[in-house]
């Protein structure tokens, strides 16, 4: 289960009461700061931004690609670790707006963790350090370090275990 926090509410949607939950001049701040990240190849300024405007954590000699969609809302409960690669055009969720509740969630990527392009990260999901998102995943639960994962809804592939075994195989049996 992923780790959100609930909060009802009365009345219309919960997207009906979003400047309850978040100030609007945020939000206008984010999205400019955002918008501007998601077109720059520049790495270190990308980073820089995230880092300085955003309060996110963003780990040395990660590299967020063109298009990469943050949370509009709540990018400060977004983290990232060191030398990780999110792929073009992910969209990573901090928050869901329902019918009778919104849901608030931290989103923790590891270290060395490798998304592919057009994936979906959902809120209160943890990536494990090392493990790999296949391209066009939606990232619904945990994703346990080291493990390979992919598909809508996302499967894990292989675990770290499974990899080593398959590896210490292909060296036994001369593939490798």
């Amino acid at each position: 289960m992923r780790k959100t926090t609930r909060y009802p509410v009365q009345g219309p949607n919960s997207l009906w009461h979003v400047y309850k939950t978040v100030p609007f001049w945020k939000v206008v701040k984010n999205f400019i700061v955002i918008q501007l990240a998601r077109y720059t190849p520049f790495l270190g300024l990308k980073n820089w931004l995230y880092r300085t405007f955003l309060g996110m954590e963003v780990g040395k000699q990660t590299s967020i690609a063109l298009m990469v969609m943050l949370d509009v809302m709540f990018p400060e409960k977004i983290s990232v670790g060191r030398n990780t690669v999110i792929g073009y055009n992910t969209t990573i969720l901090a928050h869901e707006y329902l019918i009778k509740e919104y849901r608030l969630g931290e989103v923790v990527i590891g270290d060395e963790v490798m998304i592919g392009a057009n994936s979906t990260i959902m809120p209160g999901i943890t990536i494990g350090d090392g493990a790999i998102v296949s391209a066009g995943t939606l990232v619904h639960k945990d994703v346990p370090p080291g493990s390979f994962v992919g598909g809508n809804p996302m499967q894990v592939i292989y675990t770290k275990e499974q990899l080593a075994e398959r590896w210490a195989d292909d060296e036994v049996y001369g593939k490798k």
